[in-house]
């Protein structure tokens, strides 16, 4: 999806497990659509990835709350697939015994 509201619209249909997204989108803001999943879907894990030095400090951490990677958009697809499958586990406390 290219815009914030495309996304938001997805969180009310959908349920997701990750969440890849863009910090830099054609339209709308990437911590409203992260807010929006922290509120509709806490569960969601969010992978945020981007081509621009805005919270290379970490601060996304402190930003986002469902934030678990911060990563460089030419991250290589394996790389990319491997971080979102290692955050679509679920949890230990969600797991079934």
């Amino acid at each position: 999806m290219q815009t914030g509201e495309l996304a938001i619209s997805a969180l009310e249909d959908q349920v997701f497990d990750v969440i890849v997204l863009d910090l830099v989108l054609q339209e709308g803001g990437a911590l409203a659509v992260a807010d929006v999943a922290s509120y509709r879907q806490p569960k969601a894990n969010v992978v945020f990835v981007t081509n621009t030095s805005f919270f290379s400090d970490g601060s996304i951490f402190n930003h986002s709350p469902n934030a678990r990677a911060f990563i460089e958009s030419t991250t290589s697809p394996t790389d990319l697939a491997a971080i979102v499958e290692h955050y679509g586990q679920p949890s230990p406390e969600n797991a079934a015994h």
